[in-house]
């Protein structure tokens, strides 16, 4: 660790977003030291999920600002803390989290709850709490580069708000852990949490992508006695197997609707689903394959579309319940130290996750691959 960084403004190397849909350029930009209750990290790894191809497409235009850091999958280490933070140091090693966990709010006292009233996650916005400014500026000509999701990954270095960083036990590898950051804690802790799955029940997941795949080991570790898998993307039915999925559906192979062929293969329909694929018509599907009368369908996909919620509040009357799920209802700061144990007992196999390793510089590769299907998940070494 370069102590002599610490305090100083420091040029590194950054992915920037200059438009929607552009390619990222890679620059030198510059990052202000950490300000009160603030941590700047070295990036060791980051990765990329929908939520970012979603923000780089700028298929929601309330969320384009630009120029922007994007990026919130990934692990470090601390290089500075600001004045107040005491619960990390500069060496740890550390979870960047785009949902944080003040610890104090309302939300964050109740069980069950995860969306802290000050640090949750919001995809607008693009500065840091404490004084409503960025700490990103470009090399040249000093102008201001917005944040990202509360983390900005798709850089070398980046400042994130204590309460949004968590340490990893450094016996735990980070290019892994880095997966539980995002996807692969959104997935299991739906299963876990939001679900809460219990032995022998049958499970839905629309949507094969590293989500829907952590949704089905979480499934798989808690006992499910059948979980079907339904993509339209048939190369990722050999994964799906490896994680616990025991049926599959490919949506353009029949004639009937997914829902119908659920009801067949379950005699009545699942306990719980999950949605995974951020498509409204994937959304009443999932609904539809629960059992009427104790069915839970889980909301994880993003969706960009302005269409609302496709069921009639009188379906609800049936016995079906709809819900949704962020970061997997895990509390980050209080949580994840027990995910991390889990997985380093063996208990989730991250390996799975891991597509592609690339160097940060192919980070268009990297995007273009998820875009077009053919990664789960592309890891980045910074």
């Amino acid at each position: 660790m370069r102590m002599e960084t610490q305090g100083k403004v420091i040029t590194c190397r950054a992915a920037v977003a200059w438009g929607a849909g552009e390619a990222l350029v890679m620059e030198d930009v510059k990052v202000d030291p950490p300000q009160r209750l603030e941590v700047r990290l070295r990036i060791l790894f980051t990765s990329i999920c929908h939520t970012d191809l979603s923000a780089w497409k700028g298929e929601n235009e309330a969320q384009q600002a630009y120029p922007r850091i994007l990026g919130h999958e990934a692990a470090g280490i601390v290089e500075s803390v600001g004045e107040g933070v005491e619960d990390m140091k500069a060496g740890d090693h550390v979870l960047p989290i785009f949902t944080g966990e003040c610890g104090d709010c309302r939300v964050c006292k109740r069980d069950g709850a995860n969306l802290c009233e000050r640090f949750r996650v919001d995809p607008m916005k693009k500065v840091m709490v404490g004084d409503g400014k960025t700490r990103f500026f470009t090399s040249k000509d000093n102008k201001p580069i917005y944040h990202f999701l509360n983390t900005s990954t798709f850089s070398e270095y980046t400042v994130i708000d204590s309460a949004c960083v968590v340490k990893v036990d450094p016996r735990f590898p980070l290019e892994k852990m880095s997966l539980l950051s995002c996807g692969v804690s959104t997935g299991v802790g739906a299963a876990w949490n939001v679900a809460d799955i219990q032995p022998g029940s049958t499970v839905a997941i629309f949507g094969l992508g590293a989500v829907g795949l952590a949704v089905a080991e979480g499934a798989r570790a808690k006992g499910a006695s059948k979980i079907i898998g339904i993509d339209v993307n048939p190369d990722k039915f050999p994964l799906g197997r490896e994680v616990g999925i025991n049926e599959f559906i490919n949506p353009k192979e029949s004639d009937k609707t997914v829902h119908e062929r659920v009801m067949e293969i379950t005699e009545g329909g699942v306990e719980y689903s999950f949605e995974c694929a951020g498509r409204i018509e994937a959304l009443r599907e999932a609904f539809l394959s629960t059992n009427s009368g104790v069915g839970v369908t889980v909301l994880l996909g993003v969706h960009a579309s302005p269409q609302l919620l496709p069921i009639h509040p009188m379906e609800l009357f049936q016995g079906r319940s709809i819900t949704a799920s962020v970061f997997g209802g895990f509390k980050p700061k209080t949580q994840l130290p027990l995910l991390f144990t889990q997985c380093l007992e063996g208990q989730l196999n991250l390996d799975l996750f891991i597509s592609h390793q690339l160097p940060f510089s192919d980070i268009n590769e990297a995007m273009q691959l998820l875009h077009q299907g053919k990664a789960l998940r592309c890891l980045l070494r910074l």
